[in-house]
């Protein structure tokens, strides 16, 4: 019989892993306090884009993939990776989903067993908030009893060229048993492992890669609104950038960040720079104030071209075309999208939204859901692109509309105008 896995946290990291892990012949027990994302997956239905149902059937028929939300489902595991999100909620990382994790897991811990933590979070957590929390509820001692490391998740969500199998994974414990057997874990899993000194090093890896995203999104944010205001395609100048065949990477500006990594995470850091050497991060403190007035910047170029057109915002139809942070991705809890739909009927303006991957319950009260038929997009004072799904039809999108404000440059006319 082959090892067991405990995946903790079944969303697009933990599903991801563990559906990759059962193709490595593991038997796999995915825990998750989400019961409806639970019944879902039981009976067959993918709560990630990049898993697919066919995916997800061949895990069931297999015999070696069970979801559930009873941690007595994962006793006796041999290694167990924990995914669950860290937030930053006043400013200070929210580490109770890990710990809930952690304390639940503890006494299911046997000797010579495997705990990898895969959430992004700031330096220190393995080593002292997890690692305690297992000693005390189960009794048992790291280095010794059990094995304890780090890997940073490199899930990049609706990527069909880097996926998990093929994407270097960062891998650390403890002490050398625990780097060895992390290693070998990951080892059946991907294709290359980058092993590094400690899990320290690992979480300010997972942050630096968060960071990097968060400051260089700010910077063309924060250029396109220059751009704007003289008149100049900012879409132009970075297709022109990226011809640059060194010390250039393309980033493109959008409506605002979303999800969990590129705002999120980098706030970790400040605060733990803060606790520590009492600095402030600075860098990815001001990226974060610039793409966090992204949805506001959004909503006044809406008004601004509505009021052109001899329209004003309140009463005015408005089209949104993606709700959902990125392409292929459902969960819009955290998008930016969701804070420009709240702006806009908090202003007064009758907002609907088009998304296949957007769950009715994650709306803001009084949007609807709706398909972008020709006659829906026609209908609008102004259709407004948020996220570019590939699912859209945008030469519909153009050729029905009356005014396309684009922030992703997928519209092309004289009746649209870009970011």
């Amino acid at each position: 019989m082959g090892e067991k896995l405990v995946v903790v946290g079944q969303g697009r990291t933990g599903l991801t892993l563990a559906m990759r892990a059962v193709e490595a012949g593991f038997h796999v027990v995915g825990i998750d306090a989400d019961e409806w994302r639970v019944k879902r997956l039981s009976a067959g239905e993918s709560c990630v884009e990049d898993v697919g149902d066919g995916v997800l059937a061949a895990a069931h028929g297999s015999g070696r993939y069970a979801a559930s939300a009873d941690y007595a489902r994962a006793e006796g595991f041999d290694i167990c990776v924990i995914t669950e999100p860290v937030a930053v909620r006043g400013g200070v990382p929210d580490l109770r989903p890990v710990g809930s994790a952690g304390e639940a897991v503890a006494p299911l811990l046997r000797p010579g067993a495997t705990v990898i933590l895969e959430s992004t979070t700031y330096p220190g957590t393995t080593e002292e908030h997890l690692r305690a929390l297992l000693e005390e509820g189960s009794g048992l001692r790291t280095p010794g009893d059990f094995f304890l490391g780090y890997s940073p998740q490199r899930i990049d969500p609706g990527n069909a060229r880097w996926r998990l199998d093929n994407t270097p994974k960062v891998v650390s414990g403890i002490d050398a048993a625990s780097l060895e057997r992390v290693t070998d874990f990951y080892g059946r899993i991907v294709r290359e492992v980058v092993p590094v000194s400690s899990p320290r090093v690992a979480e300010l890896c997972a942050l630096l890669e968060s960071a990097f995203r968060q400051v260089n999104i700010a910077l063309v944010n924060e250029m396109s609104i220059f751009a704007g205001q003289l008149g100049i395609d900012m879409w132009e100048a970075v297709d022109a950038a990226s011809t640059k065949p060194f010390g250039f990477m393309r980033f493109t500006p959008g409506p605002g960040t979303g999800g969990q990594c590129p705002p999120i995470d980098p706030s970790q850091v400040s605060w733990n720079v803060r606790r520590g050497p009492g600095r402030t991060f600075r860098f990815a403190e001001l990226a974060g104030d610039v793409n966090r007035s992204m949805p506001d910047h959004v909503v006044n170029r809406l008004a601004l071209a509505l009021n052109r057109r001899h329209l004003p915002i309140r009463g005015s139809r408005v089209l949104l075309m993606g709700l959902s942070y990125k392409k292929n991705v459902g969960d819009c809890r955290e998008s930016a999208a969701i804070e420009i739909a709240k702006s806009l009927r908090k202003l007064g303006a009758d907002v609907r939204a088009a998304d296949p991957h957007a769950d009715d319950f994650l709306l803001p009260v009084g949007i609807e859901l709706v398909e972008p038929t020709s006659g829906e997009l026609a209908a609008a004072d102004a259709v407004v692109v948020l996220t570019d799904h590939d699912c859209f039809d945008y030469e519909l999108v153009q050729r029905s509309a009356r005014f396309v404000f684009d922030t992703r440059n997928r519209c092309h006319g004289p009746n649209v105008e870009k970011l």
